[in-house]
């Protein structure tokens, strides 16, 4: 997994470089193997580290990597439930790491390619959060085919500053630089102004982390210079993808994937790139669509070899992921275009499909709808129970200086009037997780039909 490691595309000084330190592939290796002899002398199955962004963090993976003892990245932020939680339930050893201490001398390990090499904890919609168990060889799979995709190369520096504790941050965004060999830049923290001075070929970032440098025309402006803009993890609204190519001439490739299958869809450096879509499936996934009564949306559903191992511990958990007949349940609703295979994820089964007076809609179609208004910063679309309609539509909006009616009226007229808002509820922030997502549920819990359609009462700015 760790072709840059092997010496193949020689050693970089400035090879790694998170929040400011920089590390050659012989020092990052040093404190590895270090990490790696720990690891081996004590025995243990698996262990945690607190990922911050951090040198100690890469070393602490790749150490991990080296031993064939699968790593258990902790989120820096999490409460003492939260790491409790994880710490009991996979069972791990916390480890700390210092990026001073180096050795020579790497274990002797012979790990079949279907080892554990990951185990990250992700929260569902109900209960603690799950252990997803990644083997080293649906990583290098995944690896590879982006690295297609993308035309990724040693040639290549990535640029981003996501958190080492998710897909996108550590899989794509640390293994994917010490598999293609390319130089990394962690930011630190995602900054708009840590983005533009990066100087960087192939940049990765959340839809937040876009709208934000969308909203700094000069640091949009300065990333024209880049080969190649990628954002995943939520969806990315249509305005930003706009302004973005407006202010720096890049189309950004959208991907989609969840943390059980890595990345499993998406866009093609060079390629048509339409705001809204996903692209197609990478070499070797399959995917379907489980639609119902004849619509043209449902579960997106695939196979492939990027697949987890499964949940931690939990085999009814597992089993219930997958199909009958062997195709995991993403739990994600889609559209393919027939013509060019093109997929278009509209939201989640649970909140994101919306069925009101007999029709099925898409959130996200709601949510792009919205987000074209000049007035509106944010929104996030939910269905709620109506004794009348089944569901109706509710968009809770971030905006100044604008009506809900008249927000109703925008949405019916550049969509079909059956998908316009029935409530439009203005607060002061979409609350989100660490890599951007939406989270409806606590948007939903406070949600009445009694809420006021009332305006902000902050000027217009």
């Amino acid at each position: 997994m760790l072709t840059a490691l092997t010496g193949v595309h020689g050693d970089r000084a400035d090879a790694v470089t998170v929040a400011g330190r920089t590390a050659s592939y012989e020092e990052l290796l040093g404190a590895a193997r270090h990490v790696a002899a720990d690891l081996a002398d004590s025995g243990t199955p698996a262990f945690a580290v607190t990922a911050t962004a951090s040198l100690e963090t890469v070393a602490a993976v790749v150490g991990g990597l080296l031993a064939g003892v699968p790593c258990v990245p902790l989120p820096p932020d999490a409460g003492p439930a939260e790491r409790g939680h994880i710490l009991r339930d996979s069972g791990a050893r916390l480890l700390d790491v210092d990026f001073a201490r180096r050795s020579d001398r790497t274990p002797a390990t012979s790990t079949a390619a279907d080892h554990p090499a990951l185990i990250l904890y992700t929260s569902g919609t109900t209960g603690a959060p799950k252990g997803v168990v990644l083997s080293g060889a649906a990583i290098s799979a995944d690896l590879d085919a982006l690295a297609e995709a993308w035309q990724w190369s040693a040639e290549d520096t990535l640029v981003h500053g996501l958190p080492l504790f998710h897909v996108h941050g550590l899989v794509l965004g640390v293994l994917g630089a010490l598999r293609t060999g390319s130089r990394l830049v962690h930011t630190g923290r995602p900054t708009p102004e840590a983005y533009a001075a990066a100087g960087g070929s192939l940049y990765f970032g959340v839809p937040t982390v876009w709208s934000r440098i969308a909203r700094e025309p000069d640091a949009a402006a300065a990333l024209s210079g880049a080969r190649l803009l990628v954002s995943g993890s939520a969806a990315l609204p249509a305005p930003v993808f706009r302004d973005i190519e407006r202010a720096s001439g890049h189309r950004i490739v959208e991907r989609y994937g969840m943390t059980e299958t890595l990345i499993t869809v998406s866009g093609r450096a060079g390629g048509d790139l339409r705001p809204g879509t996903v692209g197609t499936p990478l070499p070797g996934i399959s995917t379907r669509v489980a639609a119902e009564d004849g619509a043209d949306i449902g579960e997106l559903q695939l196979t492939g070899p990027t697949l987890f191992s499964g949940y931690l511990g939990r085999p009814e958990a597992t089993a219930a992921a997958y199909t009958q007949d062997g195709w995991f349940r993403t739990g994600d609703i889609a559209a393919v275009d027939e013509q060019d295979g093109v997929h278009r994820i509209v939201g989640r089964a649970s909140t994101d499909m919306i069925k009101s007076g007999g029709y099925r809609i898409g959130a996200g179609e709601v949510e792009n709808a919205l987000l074209d208004h000049p007035r509106v910063r944010e929104a996030a679309v939910v269905g709620v129970p109506d004794a009348d309609l089944g569901q109706r539509i509710v968009a809770f909006v971030v905006a100044e200086g604008v009506a809900g009616a008249e927000l109703t009226d925008f949405v019916a007229a550049h969509l079909s009037v059956h998908k316009r808002p029935r409530e439009v509820r203005f607060v002061e922030a979409i609350p989100r997780n660490a890599m951007g997502k939406p989270q409806k549920r606590l948007l939903l819990d406070g949600a009445t039909p009694e809420a006021p359609l009332t305006p902000p009462t902050r000027p217009a700015g």
